[in-house]
């Protein structure tokens, strides 16, 4: 398999990885936490106190990720494409009284991240990639929150959620970049 053959497979798994995780946080929400009351989403600890997230905040910190690879393999076309894709997909999925903010938020939100990431990729994946996330999940958090409900009484648990996510694959991304170096990988 040639150098350029693999990038673009695994590309193509990522962004496959980055669409199903949209759907994964909406069911994540609907289904898995420690507490699930009616007609609210399910709620997970995030830190320390009792700190509660809804349970799809763990999806939306991986999406910030995903998407980030899916520009280290397929360029910045693939990235933008798979933002829209992205947002169209996230506002079809959130119930009708959230679809304006999940998809702004989205939206938004992974434009941040592009912009951040993008500039910075070259001074090093880690680096970019935890940049870019925790721009883009502090913006999810807030502009989502506040076009929804008109409150950020739930923000820090929203970005404590989300960057708990974002750290657990810090060893899987510096893992990546040290395997794309010594195969030459990395998309210039």
């Amino acid at each position: 398999m040639t150098i350029e053959s693999r990038r673009r497979t695994e590309g193509l798994v990522f962004l496959a990885a980055y669409i199903a995780s949209i759907p994964a946080a909406n069911w994540l929400i609907q289904h898995i936490g420690t507490v699930c009351p009616p007609n609210s989403p399910c709620l997970i600890p995030v830190g320390p106190g009792g700190l509660m997230a809804p349970s799809g905040v763990l999806m939306v910190g991986l999406a910030l990720v995903l998407r980030d690879l899916v520009q280290r393999r397929l360029g910045t076309a693939y990235g933008l494409g798979a933002i829209l894709a992205g947002t169209l997909l996230s506002a079809m999925l959130a119930p009708a009284s959230l679809v304006v903010a999940s998809a702004v938020a989205f939206l938004l939100s992974e434009l941040v991240d592009f912009a951040v990431f993008t500039p910075l990729q070259q001074r090093g994946l880690v680096f970019a990639v935890l940049a870019s996330s925790a721009v883009g999940l502090v913006a999810d958090s807030i502009l989502f929150l506040w076009l929804a409900f008109g409150s950020l009484n739930f923000v820090t648990g929203q970005i404590v959620g989300k960057a708990v996510m974002v750290l657990a694959t810090l060893p899987a991304i510096e893992w990546l970049r040290r395997r794309d170096d010594r195969l030459g990988l990395a998309r210039s």
